[in-house]
């Protein structure tokens, strides 16, 4: 009976450790998902491939959108690649603003200079 109890706390002290990530995850509320707002020639700032999450950041008529797309992993199933934008580059973008009416969101379509489209969330 004793080891079981000792099994039992062991477990207990690990699901912390399993369940982190998890929480660590943020959630989408903060955008409007009922919105989808458009921005044509617009100028790449940045490109961050990193995880959990890639960001855009460009400009348009003077203000800055950072824009949150998708894992590098689930872009990368849709065509994406690491050096996919470069700073300078123009794009148009297609996201879900942000609620708080600050310039950002969660970016849906990036449509390259060559006409192709790529979807990012």
């Amino acid at each position: 009976m004793k080891k079981i109890g000792e099994a039992a706390l062991a477990l207990v002290l690990c699901l912390p450790a399993f369940s982190g990530p998890a929480v660590a995850h943020h959630s989408f509320a903060m955008f409007d998902q009922t919105k989808i707002t458009k921005l044509k020639n617009v100028t790449v700032v940045r490109f961050e491939w990193t995880n959990p999450h890639v960001f855009v950041v460009v400009q348009s008529g003077g203000t800055t959108y950072t824009l949150e797309g998708s894992s590098p992993a689930q872009l990368k199933r849709t065509g994406w690649k690491f050096n996919m934008l470069q700073a300078g580059e123009r794009i148009d973008v297609a996201f879900n603003p942000l609620r708080s009416g600050k310039p950002g969101g969660s970016l849906k379509l990036v449509t390259l200079s060559d006409g192709r489209k790529l979807e990012a969330g």
